[in-house]
């Protein structure tokens, strides 16, 4: 599933077989974000999690926005 670009805001959704998982998940992704400075929204469902990511200084997307997408495919999930 690709990240969709709406509103000035990058969002996707990613789907996990376990609720734990989806918190590991989110746990990793909140360490990345700590590590690069930038922190998306993230909402947690069960067997669901959707992370949103926007640069709100800028009021717009930037290549922040971008990075930390590409960077959270990249975790192995």
């Amino acid at each position: 599933m690709q990240w969709n670009e709406k509103d000035n805001t990058l969002t996707k959704t990613f789907e996990f077989s376990s609720y734990l998982d989806g918190i590991d998940f989110v746990n990793e992704v909140a360490n990345l974000s700590e590590q690069e400075n930038h922190h998306p929204d993230i909402t947690v469902g069960y067997c669901k999690v959707t992370i949103s990511l926007t640069t709100h200084d800028a009021g717009s997307l930037t290549e922040k926005d971008y990075k930390l997408a590409k960077l959270i495919d990249d975790l192995n999930i």
